[in-house]
């Protein structure tokens, strides 16, 4: 019997956890899901403007330890670490995933003015920079335009959810010129319906298009 490709989700915080397992459950659901936490990258994350080498050690340490646990893929479900996770995939034989490296495939697809919705300030520098290599890539024209909402994160934190998908909503009119809008992380995912209620431009999250990319890899992968 062909045993299910075990994936292990790489979580900053545990706010990023239920988005990412409904989209498996809803795309890839016999997917083995493995969870490493580790609560206190996002904390030191919050305190300085770049990503220093201590983090980018710390997170490929966990990337390593997953891989050492057996992991067919392995996905990131923070923003913040984009140079981290660029690292550990380039040192492991199994796929490693950015969060947010297929929404922003896709985004390219609907035209060259792509806004964001964000709402963890120090992920947006790791964030901006994946999207122009992503462009110069593709020799793509293409500009990001990032929204962050203050105060939402830490009403998701709370608990306040409602709250918190609300006050994403309330800013996405702003970024109603653009052919399309992501919304940045893996916690904001959970405000998609709000956001698209309040616009009629296209709407990005990060979770399924993730799911999507790295069953493709693990496949791709498992066939070779």
């Amino acid at each position: 019997m062909k045993r299910s490709p075990r994936i292990v989700l790489i979580h900053a915080t545990p706010v990023a956890m239920p988005p990412i397992h409904h989209a498996f459950s809803e795309a890839w659901g016999e997917a083995e899901l493995v969870n490493l936490l580790d609560d206190g990258l996002t904390a030191e994350r919050a305190k300085t403007h770049d990503l220093s080498q201590s983090l980018i050690e710390r997170f490929v340490d966990l990337v390593h330890y997953a891989h050492r646990a057996g992991a067919d893929g392995i996905l990131a479900t923070c923003s913040a670490f984009g140079p981290a996770i660029e690292r550990a995939a380039s040192e492991l034989p199994v796929p490693v995933l950015k969060p947010n490296e297929a929404m922003f495939r896709a985004a390219f697809e609907y035209g060259n003015k792509i806004g964001m919705l964000a709402t963890f300030a120090p992920a947006v520098v790791t964030m901006e920079a994946e999207f122009a290599e992503e462009a110069a890539r593709r020799g793509s024209s293409a500009r990001l335009e990032m929204i962050v909402v203050d105060d939402a994160i830490d009403l998701l934190r709370k608990g306040e959810e409602q709250a918190h998908d609300r006050l994403i909503a309330e800013r996405a009119p702003e970024l109603a010129h653009c052919d399309v809008v992501l919304l940045a992380h893996f916690s904001t995912s959970r405000a998609t319906t709000l956001v698209q209620q309040r616009i009629s431009n296209p709407v990005l999250s990060a979770p399924a298009a993730a799911v999507r990319r790295l069953q493709q890899l693990v496949d791709l992968g498992a066939n070779c």
